[in-house]
């Protein structure tokens, strides 16, 4: 009887160390929290931002790179990026694949500009580099100062409408038009194309059920939504006759519609699945002038995106201290730029901060504990790929398209005052997707915002970063059309 008490006072005793050790690293108490109140924190911004898991295969596919291993790819991505964040930043901040990112690197790098998905890998790598030196160097706040607040503000705003334009082209809820480019689908055709199952209708549904959801404060609300929309799909197949399915490829499973995974939803990861895709960046391939704007674009969206995603979390989980300054912003800064390093090896766009993590912090989330969790969640989600592959793309762009509207959000911070302010930041918004570009939009908007300066005399408010920008982007549209 003695020996088993001593036994688990043992055990008791090695716990409460370890409970102590993950105090003092990151620093709870100082920050009043605790590991119940981390955990808890983690797994709640993991399921708000999970749907990345899903939805970056489906935009990056497109190139010709393998889903299975780009799903793979995201989840170590995001799981090596959030776990350094953690640990060295010791901050509550969970990274993944950027949206935005990731279609300008599909829709405009690879399928407009026509470089290989090796070489816009090597645009990512370079933007990285560029990145990280601007992280341990005075060039990050010379960044952050010289561009205005208006096109900072536009650009999140275009990406998110860049965003919706693909997620509803996706959804198929908009189609090519030949007298007016474009029109409204038919919302009343289900059936299965080329690219796999077609609902304009339930993608429409997907969208509102997350907007709703995420109104009411639903916890998982985007999940809930791919869930819910799923299922109807697939009660729609079980219900309705085959017949009633429009099938315009050989592909199409029997049901005409939805197929249930034949070895069900969760299986051990193949890691040789990555291998297509591991190491393959093309450094020097990139080193080409005419990508001189992309690896530029890929440079601002994400250094905008970062700073303020971190700076917004910074305040929501008072790591703030009473002169206003921001502890471990340098750290949190330096481990977003080496994470969009880390994840071109594995076949990622830049990985960058979510502003997702502001959920785990309303929950109570302080410290990188909590970046932990939601790291070891995402390896996790690498026994999920047999649910990634049977989730149809309409139900998974419903979430895409609700991104988008929060992140054009950003509009009303604007100011509508001033015209040479606001007409800049509308033509940056409006040209990324009429262009299906951002790198176009962020041009367009940075001429404009110059010539509106100068010609109205308030050139003095145009910082040396906007001039050297400015002559790029003008060099590009002369020399490289």
């Amino acid at each position: 009887m003695e020996s088993i008490q001593q036994e688990h006072a043992s055990k008791d005793q090695a716990l409460s160390s370890e409970l102590s050790f993950l105090d003092r690293f990151f620093k709870l108490s100082k920050h009043k929290t605790n590991i119940r109140t981390e955990i808890i924190a983690g797994l709640t911004t993991f399921v708000t931002m999970s749907y990345i898991m899903f939805l970056n295969p489906i935009i990056m596919s497109k190139t010709g790179m393998p889903f299975d291993g780009l799903f793979l790819a995201t989840c170590i991505g995001a799981a090596i990026a959030t776990i350094f964040m953690g640990v060295y930043a010791n901050w509550p901040i969970g990274l993944a694949p950027g949206m935005g990112l990731n279609a300008f690197f599909t829709f405009t790098v690879v399928l407009e500009m026509n470089y290989s998905w090796e070489i816009a890998l090597g645009a990512v790598f370079l933007s990285g580099i560029l990145f990280v030196l601007m992280s341990v160097t005075r060039l990050r706040e010379w960044m952050l100062e010289s561009i205005p607040m208006s096109l900072r503000l536009a650009m999140t705003a275009g990406v998110g409408l860049f965003l919706g334009f693909i997620g509803l082209r996706f959804t198929g809820l908009i189609v090519s038009n030949p007298d007016n480019m474009l029109a409204l689908a038919d919302l009343t055709h289900f059936g299965f194309g080329p690219f796999g199952p077609e609902a304009p209708a339930l993608g429409l549904l997907s969208f509102l059920i997350i907007s709703v959801l995420s109104y009411l404060r639903v916890f998982g609300s985007v999940i809930i939504g791919i869930v819910v929309t799923t299922a109807i799909a697939f009660l729609m197949t079980a219900l309705l006759p085959v017949d009633f399915f429009t099938v315009t490829s050989d592909r199409a499973p029997a049901s005409g519609f939805m197929a249930w995974p034949e070895n069900g939803l969760m299986a051990i990861p193949n890691i040789s699945d990555i291998a297509p895709i591991f190491m393959k960046l093309d450094i020097m391939g990139a080193l080409d002038v005419a990508l001189i704007p992309v690896i530029i674009t890929f440079l601002f969206v994400n250094i905008f995106d970062t700073a303020g995603t971190l700076m917004g979390v910074a305040h929501r989980a008072n790591l703030q201290d009473e002169n206003g300054k921001i502890e471990g912003l340098d750290k949190s800064l330096k481990a977003d730029s080496i994470s969009s390093v880390i994840g071109t090896a594995f076949g990622c766009p830049p990985v960058t901060s979510y502003v997702e993590s502001a959920a785990g912090v309303a929950a109570g989330g302080r410290t990188g504990l909590t970046a932990v969790v939601i790291g070891i969640m995402f390896l996790l989600g690498l026994f999920l790929l047999p649910l990634a592959q049977m989730l149809p793309s309409f139900a998974v762009d419903g979430a895409l398209i609700y991104v988008a509207m929060l992140m054009m959000g950003s509009l009303a911070s604007i100011d509508w005052d001033d015209l040479t302010e606001f007409a800049p930041a509308l033509m940056t918004t409006i040209m990324m997707p009429l262009t299906f570009s951002i790198a176009n939009g962020i041009a367009i908007g940075f001429i404009t915002y110059t010539v509106m300066k100068v010609t109205t005399g308030k050139a003095s408010a145009i910082s040396t970063g906007v001039w050297v920008l400015t002559a790029i982007f003008v060099a590009k549209f002369i020399f490289l059309p």
